[in-house]
């Protein structure tokens, strides 16, 4: 585990953005898993300046989404699916055959198993994460098994109460209370993966997947055992880091 220390939310996003357009430059079929949330979006604005100035392509990539919230259709403002088309896909000229996420819509058991084997088959070569207060990646929460594949969780309150302040207007009871996400073991598969945390909020967290010892109580500790994981945190995230 690499652990990059920036000034501020900017700079880790510029540095995130660069890793990822020179994966794409030196390989043009990438297989990109990607990531909601508010600590990527700003990485997702500089990929779309950056195809637009300098005409790097993403016709050839493929991406997976780490999860989507259960019962919100792909055109719900807050579904992740209308996510990421307007936080990046629609900047972009990927191919929208080649755009997956996770289906919150039909049958849970079958939807899950469907994505996991997608996930065996086209092993990503990069994973972006971000990371709950509470130590999640994914919508995974403290408790889940490290060997779980895609499935359907009950969203901790804390993860509800988080994802009401920055999306749904401080309305919890507007935020869905399930998702589907990828698992654990989906993460680990990946070549290479990126971890973005930002803000006083999240150093708790970051301290415990860093530092802290391998446990389900912070899933993101998980990371501590995969050969290739580079942590991007600003200064106010990395606060409890010696």
């Amino acid at each position: 585990m690499k652990v990059i220390i920036k000034k501020n939310y900017e700079e880790v996003s510029q540095y995130v953005a660069q890793e990822i357009i020179h994966l794409v430059n030196v390989n043009p079929r990438a297989v990109l898993g990607l990531a909601t949330g508010s600590s990527p979006i700003r990485t997702y604005e500089l990929l779309k300046e950056d195809h637009m100035n300098n005409g790097t392509s993403y016709k050839l990539v493929c991406s997976y989404n780490l999860d989507e919230y259960s019962g919100l259709t792909p055109d719900h403002p807050q579904s992740y699916h209308y996510f990421m088309h307007k936080q990046l896909f629609d900047g972009l000229d990927i191919r929208p055959e080649n755009i997956h996420l996770p289906d919150g819509e039909t049958d849970p058991e079958k939807a899950c198993a469907h994505y996991s084997a997608m996930l065996k088959k086209h092993p990503r070569d990069l994973q972006l994460l971000g990371v709950g207060s509470n130590g999640h990646i994914g919508f995974n929460e403290p408790g889940t098994s490290f060997y779980s594949h895609t499935h359907k969780v009950a969203l901790k309150e804390s993860t509800i109460k988080d994802n009401a302040r920055l999306f749904f207007n401080g309305d919890e009871d507007a935020v869905p209370h399930y998702a589907v996400t990828m698992g654990i073991r989906d993460i680990l598969d990946a070549k290479k993966i990126i971890l973005i945390a930002c803000g006083a909020r999240k150093a708790k967290a970051v301290a415990a997947l860093v530092k802290g010892p391998v446990t389900t109580n912070c899933p993101a500790s998980v990371l501590q055992t995969h050969p290739d994981v580079l942590i991007v945190i600003d200064e106010e995230a990395a606060q409890l880091l010696k």
